[in-house]
């Protein structure tokens, strides 16, 4: 049977993209955000998963305006990104994992989600630059199932609805026959704001609330709904959404084995947690 072996939890702004490929690493603004993944690469190369379920939110390359589901699954062999805009270099194309995406599927919609299927998707820096911290020679060397929730346009998912949606994924991978070791890698925030007249809000004080709840309370985001939790996080703050769902598949209790908080990246709080299930 599969096994959810951890979580990550982590920022994405398009900034890291342009500060890998300008080799910025050890600039002293971006020094204190990348050195936090290198005990993260350390673990991974000790328990070396097969596959990362990966949680994210579309920016607009494979979704936009006039077609945004509420949550999407990929079930294609492969996926690739392209030039959105920000400068970003593309990366090589991601392995897909069609069996177990379609174990995800079948399992979740028997759980009543509606979902959206994607047998061809393209993935966004929300995808690829996680993977490209946690790998960076860009040798992929897992399988990936992408699993992507609308943070974008309203109505949104309720943080209640995405950590049920966590915990649907956690039991889809245990009921799965196969032997694959697991990551949950779930992608955005933490509190920020790109736009409106509170842009470049920051919300410390509610970040570290945040991911200290995840480890002793880990529904406590669930009391605030999307307008409240846009107050405390920010318009873009709400991808916190992404580190409840994959925070949900790792079942009841877990244990921490690292977590970084910088600020800022791009006008960004960047969180890093490293959590095992216990």
């Amino acid at each position: 049977m599969a096994s959810i072996i951890g979580g990550i939890t982590t920022s994405h702004v398009p900034a890291i993209g342009r500060a890998i490929a300008r080799n910025l690493q050890q600039e002293p603004y971006w020094k204190p955000f990348f050195d936090g993944f290198v005990p993260v690469r350390r673990w991974l190369g000790e328990v070396r998963p097969d596959v990362v379920v990966l949680i994210y939110n579309d920016h607009g390359l494979n979704f936009f305006l006039d077609q945004m589901p509420t949550f999407a699954v990929g079930a294609a062999p492969a996926y690739r990104n392209a030039d959105e805009g920000w400068g970003i270099p593309t990366m090589p194309p991601f392995r897909g994992d069609p069996a177990l995406s379609w174990q995800l599927i079948e399992s979740l919609a028997g759980e009543d989600f509606d979902l959206t299927t994607c047998q061809e998707m393209q993935v966004d820096h929300a995808f690829t630059l996680p993977m490209a911290l946690l790998w960076p020679d860009q040798d992929w060397p897992v399988r990936v199932v992408p699993v992507c929730i609308n943070t974008v346009q309203a109505p949104l998912p309720s943080a209640t609805r995405c950590w049920k949606l966590g915990q649907a994924i956690g039991r889809a991978v245990a009921s799965w026959r196969g032997a694959e070791k697991v990551l949950v890698l779930g992608s955005g925030g933490l509190s920020h704001q790109l736009d409106g007249e509170r842009a470049g809000y920051i919300n410390r004080d509610f970040d570290l609330k945040f991911m200290a709840s995840l480890l002793d309370d880990p529904t406590w985001a669930c009391r605030f709904d999307t307008r409240q939790l846009v107050e405390q996080a920010g318009t873009q703050g709400v991808e916190l959404l992404m580190w409840l769902a994959a925070r949900a598949a790792l079942g009841r209790q877990v244990r921490q084995l690292h977590a970084n908080y910088h600020i800022p990246i791009s006008n960004t709080a960047s969180g890093l947690m490293l959590l095992e299930p216990a």
